[in-house]
């Protein structure tokens, strides 16, 4: 496929995205509240909310990473999903509760409710920090292969920053352009869209793969069953990373924190028109996003079973592994196509809802918006808006000069780090009747992740045990254990 080839596919993309962006300004065209772009209005349908947060959560990592990781990590990934699962009853049945019951509009309202002013803003401040720092390693990726899509071929070698960062620049530009007005009005219908595409690339994949090998669908667990690359459970040394008791308790509690506790996610379902159907999408979305799991990882097992039989150099890098495969023509044309809708699919569906979320939190928690005229409060959000489309580029460009590891751990390692002390936050206002020191939050929240950075270092020399993803449990604890030492008489 030539570069010119998948500028006119983007191009047609993105005319789509704004199309939808048009059609969903129109339907609220008597509704110009600050509500309609940071909640939509709250008359989203469940269902339309539910399939687009399969987008928002699979996002480049997932269409990219993931099947490239099943060559070393096997299927083992699922065990972290089996803990999603179980992550998502709980949002459902305790979190979503809470948060219609107080009506918020930023969850970490609750904090201030709680806590005070100070918890509140400490609270927005790490989800500001963590969803940067995720929607950042998402976009990065797909850029990259982007960059080795269009820009290495036309450059002839390895193309210089300046033009990946024309990439990212153009990718946010056209976020931020379809966003600016609707807000997570226009996200949830773009993101069904992107979902949409995701997964038919998936499908499309797969069953290329079986055609090649000259195999139906009625054929999968046949040909699944004769790779190597589907064990599921690891059960062996409980000092392993993967062991399936933290897989499970990580995927529970990282669901917990990074949909539960997070304003990106939280949001869309606080779009929904009543705490019934918010429940409703949970359970919904919890269904789908299992079945999208085992296809995404099953086309993992299929690339390199593939790979294999014509006998293709492996990349160095797996991610890199789907591109290849993809455009390389061994599948068809039609694949190639589909594969560059699944991939700007990907780099859209997270980014979009990321800034938009980012926006919300910023203006809401931060500059308290809701206080000011209505003029005032929305030229603050654009300008808010536009702010955060700038810092999600920087940091984007300071990953182009540093990257040196895996974005899949990458993304988790920072969310271990970020989400920790917001799980601690909420378990503690939750479920105690501690009354912190208003002041002290703050530093608690920084020391705790910082100390569980180090017990974790030392765990690693002294027993080569890691606690793995299930460090952010951790960081959680020491959170709500520094929160503990901080109280002053419980609250009556």
């Amino acid at each position: 496929m030539t570069p010119t080839t998948v500028l006119l596919i983007a191009m047609g993309y993105v005319a789509v995205l704004f199309g939808i962006a048009k059609w969903s300004l129109r339907r609220s065209a008597n509704d110009d509240s600050e509500a309609r772009f940071f909640v939509a209005s709250q008359q989203a349908p469940w269902y339309v909310v539910a399939f687009g947060m399969i987008g928002a959560s699979l996002s480049g990592v997932t269409f990219l990473s993931i099947p490239g990781w099943v060559r070393d990590q096997e299927w083992t990934y699922m065990q972290m999903v089996f803990g999603y699962s179980l992550g998502y009853v709980i949002v459902a049945t305790i979190l979503l509760p809470l948060y219609y019951k107080l009506k918020l509009t930023s969850i970490y309202r609750f904090l201030g409710t709680r806590f005070g002013d100070s918890a509140h803003k400490t609270g927005a401040s790490f989800f500001i920090l963590s969803r940067v720092i995720g929607a950042s390693f998402r976009l990065f990726l797909v850029a990259l292969v982007v960059d080795v899509l269009v820009l290495e071929p036309v450059y002839g070698g390895a193309t210089p920053w300046t033009w990946f960062g024309f990439t990212t620049a153009s990718i946010l530009a056209v976020i931020y352009l379809y966003t600016k007005k609707g807000g997570m009005g226009t996200v949830i219908w773009t993101d069904t869209l992107q979902t949409a595409c995701m997964l038919l690339a998936v499908v499309l994949t797969i069953g290329g793969i079986l055609r090649a090998g000259d195999f139906v669908w009625m054929d999968l667990p046949e040909v699944l069953a004769s790779t190597d690359l589907t064990q599921i459970w690891v059960t062996e040394d409980w000092r392993m990373s993967n062991h399936w008791v933290k897989h499970i308790l990580a995927g529970m509690f990282v669901t917990i924190a990074m949909t539960g506790l997070d304003q990106d996610m939280m949001q869309k379902n606080l779009a929904c028109r009543n705490l019934r159907e918010a429940q409703w999408n949970m359970g919904s979305f919890t269904i789908i996003l299992v079945g999208a799991n085992v296809l995404f990882l099953t086309m993992g097992a299929l690339l390199w079973m593939h790979a294999e039989n014509i006998n293709m150099a492996l990349p160095q890098a797996t991610d890199r592994l789907y591109p290849l495969i993809a455009l390389g023509g061994s599948l068809g044309p039609a694949l190639g196509v589909a594969f560059v809708v699944g991939l700007l699919a990907s780099a859209f569906s997270s980014a979009d809802s990321a800034l938009t979320a980012l926006t919300t939190s910023t203006c809401v928690d931060l500059l308290e918006t809701q206080k000011m005229k209505h003029k005032l409060a929305s030229r603050t959000r654009m300008r808010v808006h536009l702010g955060m489309t700038v810092l999600l580029w920087i940091v984007i460009m300071a990953f182009r000069m540093v990257n040196d590891t895996s974005v899949v751990a990458a993304l988790f390692t920072a969310a271990n780090y970020t989400y920790g002390p917001l799980l601690g936050l909420f378990s503690v206002g939750m479920f105690t009747t501690w009354n912190p020191r208003t002041k002290i939050i703050p530093w608690v929240c920084v020391l705790a992740p910082a100390l569980g950075y180090g017990i974790e270092h030392m765990l690693l020399d002294l027993f080569n045990f890691s606690f793995g993803f299930a460090l952010l449990p951790i960081n959680g604890l020491l959170t709500a254990l520094g929160l503990a030492l901080i109280s002053q008489k419980r609250l009556v």
